[in-house]
């Protein structure tokens, strides 16, 4: 979502259209949004310095993992066997007790709600 986001896809009308939407995410995920950047500026053709602008300017609030460890346990137990990556994002989302913003079909195991990009574009109207 957030690599849709900053390339400029659907995802992006989301941050733009909604001011005051909470978007939360993990170091963790941040440092692999990161890592694709060179890899989606190269396959789209975009500016690489311009997409990680683009990044810095979304209104994220990032956590560490001591900020959810004590969710990481439960977290695995839903999803880790699909995907283990995603297993830090999970444990945030329980451990604020919100809603999953995510493509990821993974994330349909948890006891939250999961809204996908499409899905809440229509919710907001977007």
């Amino acid at each position: 979502m957030l690599l849709s986001a900053v390339i400029g896809k659907a995802a992006r009308r989301i941050f733009e259209g909604a001011p005051g939407l909470r978007v939360v995410t993990t170091q963790v995920t941040l440092a692999e949004v990161h890592r694709y950047l060179p890899m989606m500026a190269a396959k789209y053709g975009l500016d690489l310095e311009k997409l990680e602008r683009d990044l810095k300017l979304l209104p994220l609030q990032v956590f560490s993992e001591s900020q959810y460890r004590s969710r990481l346990a439960e977290a695995g137990r839903h999803l880790g066997k699909r995907d283990p990556d995603d297993v830090g994002l999970a444990a945030l989302a329980l451990k604020l007790e919100i809603p999953i913003w995510s493509n990821d079909r993974d994330f349909e195991e948890l006891p939250l709600i999961a809204y996908s990009t499409a899905r809440l574009l229509k919710i907001l109207g977007l």
